[in-house]
C-alpha cells in the first residue's frame, strides 16, 4: 500500500490511499485499523507546517542550504505536494509536475551520507515538534519516521 500514488482509483475518483501504520494490535489482540494517514494528521496543513519547520533547519545548515536554491518557496510547496500525495492525500503534486522520479531529481547534487544525515534530522526534528504539539499517534510518527529513513538512505548518490 506504500508508493506514490494519488487517490485510490485513479484521479478525481474521491477515494482516499489508506496507509497502514504499522499492522500492531491493540491490548485486547484486536487490530489496529489502517488508517488515511493525511487526513489523521489533520490533511494538507500538517505537511505545510511540516515543510516550514524542516526549511527552518535546513536554512542555518551550512551542508544543505548550498543544495538549495535561494528562494525556497518553490521547494517547500513541491515537498508539502508530494508528501501530501504520498500519505494519502490529493494528487497535485503529480498534476502539475509528473511522476516525483525522486532520485532523478536529486542526482544533479552530491548527496553522501553526511546530506543524507543533515536531511534526516532536520525532518525528523520538525516532525518531533509537530507531533508533540499535534498529538500525532506513535504508530504514525513511527510510520512516517521509516519512510524518511528509507527516502534519506535512497537519495545517497555519493560514497
Amino acid at each position: 500500500m506504500t508508493g506514490v500514488t494519488g487517490p485510490a482509483g485513479g484521479a478525481g475518483s474521491g477515494r482516499r490511499r489508506l496507509i497502514p501504520v504499522g499492522g500492531q494490535r491493540r491490548p485486547d489482540g484486536e487490530a489496529m485499523p489502517v488508517v488515511n494517514l493525511f487526513d489523521a494528521v489533520g490533511g494538507q496543513g500538517f505537511f505545510d507546517e511540516l515543510v516550514e519547520r524542516f526549511y527552518r533547519g535546513v536554512e542555518g545548515d551550512p551542508l544543505l542550504r548550498p543544495l538549495y536554491p535561494d528562494d525556497l518557496t518553490e521547494s517547500k510547496r513541491h515537498l508539502a505536494l508530494f508528501l501530501g500525495q504520498y500519505w494519502g492525500g490529493p494528487a497535485t503534486y503529480s498534476e502539475e509536475r509528473g511522476h516525483p522520479r525522486l532520485r532523478m531529481r536529486h542526482l544533479p547534487f552530491a548527496i553522501g551520507e553526511a546530506e543524507r544525515d543533515a536531511w534526516l534530522r532536520h525532518m525528523t526534528a520538525a516532525l518531533d515538534s509537530l507531533v508533540v504539539e499535534r498529538d500525532v499517534h506513535p504508530a504514525i510518527e513511527a510510520r512516517m519516521i521509516d519512510y524518511f529513513v528509507m527516502a534519506a538512505d535512497a537519495m545517497v548518490n555519493t560514497r
